[in-house]
């Protein structure tokens, strides 16, 4: 994230230019930012936490509550910190791809790592970078957001022990 938001600098890209004159040349694709809707987000978030509390998912509950908090947080020290922008406002990372990214990977945290669910995620993911792409943020700035969010996540699992990749439910992986 680091390195992408010192090579964009402060303004537009060629890539961030094409997405804003798809945006421009297709309205629609505005309706996207469903799926980065605050509202949306914070509503899968609830109901991650509700049931992952209703599972006695503790640390899944637990991460859910913290991870996208700190995440935004840390988007917005990000933005100031490299201080670019967008028709006045500071943008990069975007604030509201950080969260759907953490929000959207707990959800797949509860429902289980498998292919079915990281696929849907992805996908998701990526209407959501698009919506964002060609509206409010630049492109970069939504790739940005899916670098700090995956970084967020990952320790998050890590600090959690939520890592469930093992057959045996080895978190520890400790057995042979």
């Amino acid at each position: 994230m680091v390195a992408l938001g010192v090579a964009v600098g402060k303004g537009s890209t060629p890539i961030d230019d094409w997405f804003q004159d798809l945006g421009d040349e297709h309205r629609s694709l505005g309706l996207l930012l469903v799926f980065t809707d605050g509202r949306v987000i914070l509503a899968l978030c609830a109901i991650v936490t509700a049931v992952a509390l209703a599972q006695r998912r503790w640390n899944l509950a637990a991460a859910t509550v913290v991870t996208p908090f700190l995440a935004v947080m840390a988007a917005r020290l990000a933005k100031r910190s490299f201080g670019r922008l967008k028709e006045g406002g500071i943008c990069y990372p975007s604030g509201h791809t950080t969260l759907a990214v953490v929000v959207i990977a707990m959800a797949v945290l509860l429902v289980g790592v498998a292919t079915w669910a990281a696929a849907v995620a992805a996908g998701v993911l990526v209407l959501a970078i698009l919506g964002q792409a060609v509206s409010y943020h630049y492109f970069t700035d939504a790739i940005g957001a899916l670098f700090l969010g995956s970084a967020f996540v990952c320790l998050a699992v890590w600090l959690a022990k939520l890592d469930r990749c093992q057959p045996g439910g080895d978190p520890d992986h400790t057995r042979g």
